[in-house]
This record gives structure tokens, C-alpha cells and sequence, in this order.
């Protein structure tokens, strides 16, 4: 696998995520009503969109891939 299909690939996983944590943020704050999960969901948001920042801060300054 090539560096830049490398890091093509550890990107979308950033972007994943962000979906990941928006969707558990929408779910834990108007879907459920259970107080526990909602702190289980929120949690995982969270996590979610701070990982996501970090890979895509990794992939953005990087730089360009040498081939």
C-alpha cells in the first residue's frame, strides 16, 4: 500500500467518526430518554470528535506524500 493511499485511508476513518459522534450527539440529546445512555452516547461523541480532530490534524500536517 502507497503513503498517500495510507493516508487516504486514516482520513476517511477522521471523517467516519465525525459522523460517528454527530449521529450520537443527535441520539443522545432529542432520541432517548434514559438518562444513563445518554451519558454513555454523549461520551462516546465526544471521543469520537476528538480522535476524528486529532487524525485529521495528523493528515493535514503531514504534508504532501514523496513518491
Amino acid at each position: 500500500m502507497t503513503p498517500g493511499l495510507l493516508k487516504m485511508w486514516i482520513s476517511l476513518t477522521g471523517i467516519g467518526l465525525m459522523f460517528v459522534s454527530v449521529f450520537s450527539i443527535y441520539f443522545s440529546r432529542y432520541k432517548v430518554k434514559n438518562k444513563v445512555i445518554k451519558i454513555v452516547l454523549a461520551t462516546i461523541a465526544y471521543i469520537s470528535m476528538i480522535i476524528a480532530g486529532l487524525i485529521i490534524v495528523f493528515v493535514v500536517f503531514s504534508g504532501p506524500v514523496q513518491e
